[in-house]
């Protein structure tokens, strides 16, 4: 059976073409962004935030030469690292610790004090039978800030530090070879020691309890958050409206037309902003509720439902005032807003400093990223003010407060202008609909 002969209206290209266009345009985008955004992290970087601490102290080598060979390492790194994707910060350990605690940097590399005097006591023990204790360097990555950034972080340090440990390497080999009795040579063994003398460490600080998702916890909780605020003003705005009479309600075969209000366009959003805010309260305190049965950390329950409650509002609302302004096309453009746009500009899977430009930009006011870095400070970093809830909570206090006046605003004109919510019949005669009958059930053929 053809198309036409199964669905008459398909005859009217409009019927059709406008939703095929519209579905092909918001996936082509999704499929873009998303692909775009996740297939070269590594190519991507730019000022990836790292710590980079040299506590040696320096030491006496054994040809008696006063040396800090953990400043060199140091510096090795530094001059080997691309400086426009590396963002590589300079600093004592309480201040890199500080910055590991705030969520700041991904990662640190961490010189101890006592570098020079390990590569010392390696040099004499390639000479003189003994122990051989290598000197070590960590590479502290920060799971709490993400688990990509923790991976990119590993990498980053590996790199940099096998530039830096070959030079050292390839000093301390020339060293010792003199240093060695005529016709004595260096043992296969100790060679290989010295070709590598460091002893790259890599541990996390801090690492996550169990229940986190390894790290994931904080990016789906937060993408909960932005749903409900997405989907909820869809669902609150239609069935809001429905039960005002201004648009009908279906249930499977049951249609249902109510008298319509007489409310003006501004009540009629108010109330839904309202119903939004219920809305944020309840949804909220249900995440919670299910996330504490199913196992997951949350340190600070109280200050995870007040944010969830205003996330969904300020989302929610702001949603509802795109509705009610552009009406349909408002949902898709709410949902480039919070969803498409939202999910790759996030900073949660992959860092932002590791996606494309695009990304970095979005990610200044899209409501995802604010939201996450107001949950993962939550749930990851003991509520700090510094750790990303003061940047989060201002910037959805902000989308808040945009949302209402946005909202406000614009509907108070078409309130003025007299544009009332009535129905207008368009299209040639015989398309119109054939009568709706106020607070009547219209049932399908072979009801009542």
């Amino acid at each position: 059976m053809s198309p036409e002969a199964a669905a008459p209206a398909f005859r009217r290209p409009t019927t059709w073409l406008l939703p095929v266009v519209a579905v092909s345009v918001v996936m082509s985008l999704l499929a873009t962004l998303y692909l775009g955004g996740i297939l070269d992290p590594k190519e991507n970087l730019r000022h990836f935030p790292v710590a980079l601490v040299v506590s040696d102290e320096g030491d006496v080598l054994p040809n008696g030469e006063q040396a800090n060979l953990g400043q060199q390492i140091g510096q090795g790194i530094a001059d080997g690292i691309d400086a426009e994707k590396i963002d590589l910060k300079q600093v004592g350990i309480a201040e890199a610790q500080n910055l590991l605690a705030n969520g700041d940097v991904y990662g640190a590399i961490v010189v101890p004090s006592d570098f020079t005097k390990r590569v010392s006591i390696l040099t004499q023990a390639s000479v003189v039978a003994g122990d051989i204790e290598r000197p070590i360097v960590t590479i502290m990555t920060n799971p709490r800030a993400g688990t990509l950034g923790s991976s990119l972080m590993t990498t980053i340090g590996d790199t940099a530090l096998d530039s830096a440990n070959g030079t050292l390497g390839e000093r301390l080999t020339t060293q010792v070879t003199e240093a060695l009795p005529a016709g004595a040579t260096l043992s296969g063994a100790a060679a290989l020691t010295l070709a590598a003398p460091v002893d790259i460490v890599v541990t996390p600080y801090d690492p996550l309890p169990d229940g986190t998702g390894l790290g994931l916890s904080a990016f789906y909780y937060a993408l909960l958050l932005v749903l409900a605020g997405f989907t909820g003003a869809m669902i609150a705005s239609a069935l809001v409206d429905g039960a005002l009479g201004f648009v009908p309600l279906e249930f499977g075969p049951t249609f249902l037309q109510r008298r319509r209000s007489t409310d003006s366009r501004l009540r009629v959003l108010a109330a839904k902003w309202l119903t939004m805010v219920v809305i944020g309260f309840v949804v909220s305190g249900l995440y919670v509720a299910i996330a504490t049965a199913l196992g997951m950390p949350i340190p600070n329950a109280l200050g995870l439902w007040l944010f969830g409650v205003l996330a969904i509002s300020a989302v929610g609302i702001t949603a509802v005032s795109v509705l009610s302004i552009f009406g349909t096309p408002g949902l898709i453009l709410n949902l480039v807003v919070f969803v498409i746009l939202g999910l790759p500009s996030a900073g949660a899977t992959i860092p932002i400093q590791a996606s494309p430009a695009l990304f970095g930009w979005l990610a200044q006011f899209e409501p995802m990223h604010q939201v996450y870095l107001a949950v993962r400070s939550i749930l990851y970093f003991d509520s700090r003010w510094t750790s990303g809830l003061a940047h989060g909570l201002g910037m959805t206090l902000l989308g808040l407060v945009i949302g209402l006046l946005l909202g406000a605003l614009v509907i108070a004109i078409y309130d003025r202008k007299g544009y009332d919510r009535t129905p207008a019949v368009t299209g040639s005669p015989g398309d119109e609909p054939e009568g709706l009958v106020d607070d009547v059930a219209q049932r399908s053929a072979g009801g009542e």
